[in-house]
């Protein structure tokens, strides 16, 4: 008798899985505040090892002043720290924005471009933050892999993978094309309130009895 235990969800669990996040929250989006692009592109970039809370405290004070690539540059570093100085590594993502916005005018004419390798080649702009504007500036089927997809596509069995690389792939291509362009949204949300690092919060999970999770907990978390 084969003993040894599943680690991936079936096609049909994973379809399943998605069905109920989508009815759960049909129009998910993410928590950073932003009207353009661009805005959107600051957002992420300033989020790096930071709070959505906090960085759209920062961009209530910074957007209203500032919130295109010219008006930024004009702006300077010295003082866009000031509007940034309570997000973390605030220097280094000062001096790239600043780098970024001058990008934007000289090469892109200020417009933020559709396109991976241009995003990927602003300052501050890594795989995972091209993939969020990618799909929520511009609606691109992307996956943006962070620390709660990855923690929830290893423990629930949906596209194990030993790197944020590795599990992007696999979500590529075992997540159905109707979910792709919601996807990101609705894991990271699902990691962010209810599939939690430290203590699941398994009894109100709707995708309980899909995980593959062996360590599921039996009483209700606080929110």
């Amino acid at each position: 008798m084969n003993t040894r235990r599943r680690k991936t969800l079936s096609a049909d669990e994973v379809r399943e899985l998605f069905t109920r996040l989508r009815e759960l929250n049909p129009k998910p989006t993410t928590e950073l505040e932003y009207s353009t692009p661009f805005e959107l592109l600051i957002a992420v970039v300033l989020s790096a090892q930071a709070t959505d809370v906090g960085v759209n405290k920062a961009t209530r004070r910074l957007y209203p002043v500032a919130n295109t690539p010219q008006t930024i540059l004009a702006l300077g570093e010295q003082q866009l720290k000031t509007y940034i100085s309570t997000i973390g590594l605030f220097n280094a993502k000062a001096k790239n924005v600043i780098a970024t916005c001058r990008i934007l005018i000289e090469s892109h004419g200020g417009e933020v471009p559709r396109d991976r390798a241009a995003l990927e080649a602003l300052p501050g702009v890594g795989r995972k933050t091209a993939n969020v504007v990618l799909n929520t500036a511009f609606g691109e089927p992307t996956i943006a892999v962070d620390t709660h997809i990855f923690r929830i596509a290893n423990r629930t069995g949906l596209a194990p993978g030993k790197d944020v690389r590795a599990v992007e792939d696999k979500l590529l291509k075992v997540v159905p094309d109707e979910f792709k362009a919601d996807a990101h949204h609705w894991l990271i949300l699902h990691g962010r309130y209810v599939c939690k690092a430290r203590k699941p919060d398994c009894p109100n999970c709707v995708i309980r009895d899909l995980c593959l999770y062996q360590d599921k907990t039996v009483t209700t978390t606080t929110r």
